[in-house]
């Protein structure tokens, strides 16, 4: 977002998970790479900007060890990812 826009964070519970969205108005994640943002080492930082793991990380800490899913849906203006994590009793 380069320092402008507004970022939100919403909470729910989502039938047997609980959901935690992370969403901007920035411009948007290009549809074209979209399905590489999880990938070890994918980063769109210039070098020495960033290591392309903490999506890497995320997902498989979320997926992986708790079952849970992540997804991003993108479009100039409204990006969200979206947490879902079971509920366990």
């Amino acid at each position: 977002m380069n320092g402008h826009g507004e970022l939100w964070i919403r909470t729910s519970c989502e039938n047997n998970h609980v959901l935690v969205e992370i969403a901007d108005n920035g411009p948007g994640i290009p549809p074209e790479i979209q399905s590489h943002i999880f990938e070890p080492f994918f980063t769109t930082k210039g070098v020495g900007e960033g290591t392309g793991l903490g999506l890497h990380i995320s997902y498989r800490v979320v997926v992986g060890q708790h079952q849970g899913d992540i997804q991003v849906i993108s479009q100039p203006g409204d990006t969200r990812f979206q947490v879902r994590l079971p509920i366990t009793s």
